[in-house]
């Protein structure tokens, strides 16, 4: 699994205003949305506030609505049961769920409860990692993430297994029983 580098999110992030809660989207159903968007929840480590941004930046890019939980007025001052309930609530009404994969992300009990969740609900087909690393760490502990799949960048330079070359751009990877991995473009995967 590769890494999206923090810097390459620092280009998305220096493209946006501000962030704030003008950037989410409210995933209560009673809530307007433009329900044509696909939404996505995030889950990420709130003390990340530069990553999240830029995730934030790259995926609205991409056409998508995000929810992040501290950015939600209808969500509990104080974590507590009614958080969990909520953060249930909101997990199964988003289209898609991904986790920004920091090493604090997948060390944190909340982040892993959440994909938890979002394995119940969303896998395989909606749900994705997007691993960040700023010093090219291993997921060592973690090994369960690699059933997932990931959000990773190609750089023109690989070959299919025809030969033909895979565009730029990032895509959604997943691993096949047969060892080959699938790539879907992001975009699409998004939508789908």
């Amino acid at each position: 699994m590769s890494f999206i580098s923090e810097t390459q999110l620092s280009n998305y992030r220096s493209r946006t205003q501000m962030f704030s809660a003008d950037n989410i989207v409210d995933l209560n159903e009673s809530y307007y949305r433009d329900k044509s968007r696909p939404m996505v929840f995030l889950s990420h480590k709130h003390d990340e506030q530069e990553i999240l941004q830029g995730v934030v930046a790259f995926l609205k890019e991409e056409g998508v609505n995000v929810y992040v939980d501290w950015m939600d007025p209808s969500m509990p001052a104080y974590t507590n049961a009614e958080t969990a309930h909520s953060l249930k609530e909101k997990i199964k009404v988003a289209n898609k769920f991904i986790l920004i994969a920091t090493p604090s992300a997948i060390n944190s009990k909340w982040c892993n409860w959440e994909l938890g969740l979002g394995d119940a609900a969303k896998y395989k087909e909606h749900i994705a990692l997007l691993p960040i690393n700023k010093t090219n760490e291993t997921f060592r502990g973690a090994e369960y993430l690699a059933i997932y799949p990931y959000i990773d960048y190609e750089n023109g330079n690989n070959q299919y297994c025809d030969g033909r070359y895979i565009q730029k751009g990032y895509y959604v990877k997943t691993q096949l029983s047969n060892g080959n991995i699938h790539l879907t473009p992001l975009k699409n995967w998004l939508i789908r």
